[in-house]
């Protein structure tokens, strides 16, 4: 349906009733192929990927929320594969490619802005291991590039590129595809283009437990009634301990809280994506003018959606060693996302003890730029009950083998 401004302002008037629902709501049956656990990105793309794909569409989505309430819509929304080992980059760089043709193959404008993300080194060690990973990158088909100080001043006229402050700039690593996408347009596209599918999306819809078999499930049991299906795919984030205790089996994971904040609006400062390794602290500029930023992770295990005064603090003085002509504007929200953080910070996609059972889990800080890539290999491995190339290395197996992807180094933050 196409609106004209006088449609618009006749709609708010009325208190937005008659606007078109872009999903339905539909009643939870009694049985399904195929149970998604969690209305995130990266269930909601899995429902996607698995009717698109897989021509699965006898699926339930239940959410114990509403839609993108948890860490999709509690993130900065960075997009980008600037990764190391060669099985994460050619998962993160997977997921970046489906990213550029998302707005399309969803008809959804997921408003992805590829203004590059840069990354900046402080010292001679740190100007080292960037061309190290630089190298890494040109070697697994990733395109990539080392900027000099003069250039970055250049390119980020607004940071303070002089000698003389506290953590100077010998250079940086640039990823000219990378950027950021709007994270509530990519949970709304797949949602509506999986609902059109024939995807039931229960909301409000808790999971309680599980009904397992001989080592198999059977049903998911939630607080609108037992679902009766044989597979189950789980996609809940830093919640994910908490149901595979409920299926019986552990996860080695600890949930952290990663704060973020947003700035009063301004005009365009900044156009591209910032990230220190000195202080943790990344940054860009939404479209709406607001500086988006965060830092490190709360130090602590939490599942508090929140923000608190000494991580704003530090973030804040860390942003301000790069940007000191910020130090006027003024504070909007403060905020927390939910963080599953696993001892090689590499996701966890695949198979579970339990036959029947898949999950996608461990993004720590990486969850929003693997939402497709996540969504469309746990989809393969539920419909063919044999994990997708790209995710074999994401297996459980790792933890018994000793084969860990260790990519601490190449997360957005220090974790």
């Amino acid at each position: 349906m196409r609106y004209s401004a006088l449609n618009l302002f006749r709609e708010g008037l009325t208190g937005h009733k008659n606007w078109p629902h872009a999903w339905r709501s539909p009643e939870l049956k009694k049985s399904y192929d195929v149970v998604i656990i969690g209305g995130g990105g990266h269930g909601l793309a899995t429902a996607y990927y698995l009717a698109k794909n897989h021509g699965l569409t006898n699926i339930a989505l239940v959410e114990r929320g509403w839609l993108g309430g948890g860490n999709t819509g509690r993130n900065t929304t960075i997009v980008r594969s600037n990764y190391f080992f060669p099985e994460s980059a050619a998962f993160y760089d997977f997921a970046l490619k489906l990213y550029e043709g998302l707005s399309t193959d969803l008809n959804y404008n997921i408003m992805l802005s590829q203004r590059g993300m840069l990354s900046l080194a402080h010292s001679e060690h740190d100007l080292e291991m960037m061309n190290r990973s630089c190298n890494a990158m040109q070697l697994n088909g990733v395109p990539a590039k080392m900027m000099t100080a003069e250039e970055i001043g250049k390119r980020v006229p607004s940071l303070d590129v002089s000698k003389s402050v506290r953590y100077p700039i010998w250079g940086g690593l640039m990823q000219e595809r990378g950027g950021v996408a709007r994270h509530d347009a990519v949970a709304w596209g797949y949602a509506r283009q999986a609902s059109a599918l024939g995807v039931d999306i229960i909301q409000n819809c808790e999971v309680t437990g599980f009904d397992i078999e001989g080592g198999r499930v059977k049903a998911v049991k939630t607080s609108q009634g037992t679902i009766h299906t044989e597979k189950v795919g789980i996609a809940v984030a830093g919640h994910s301990s908490v149901i595979a205790g409920m299926a019986g089996f552990r996860l080695p994971i600890r949930s952290y809280a990663l704060q973020a904040f947003v700035s009063e609006p301004m005009k365009p400062v900044l156009d591209t994506v910032l990230m220190t390794p000195a202080t943790g602290v990344y940054i860009s500029q939404s479209d709406k003018g607001e500086l988006v930023f965060g830092a490190a992770l709360d130090l602590y295990a939490s599942y508090a959606q929140r923000g608190n005064l000494p991580v704003l603090e530090d973030t804040v003085a860390g942003l301000l060693q790069m940007f000191p002509n910020f130090s006027r504007v003024r504070m909007l929200r403060q905020w927390a996302g939910i963080c599953d953080v696993v001892h090689d910070s590499t996701a966890i996609v695949g198979k579970t003890p339990v036959d029947g059972m898949y999950i996608n889990c461990g993004w720590g800080t990486g969850g929003f730029k693997a939402i497709p890539a996540g969504g469309y290999t746990l989809a393969h491995t539920i419909a063919h009950d044999d994990p997708h190339p790209l995710v074999k290395p994401f297996s459980f197996e790792r933890f018994k083998t000793g084969a860990l992807i260790d990519e601490a180094a190449a997360s957005g933050i220090a974790h």
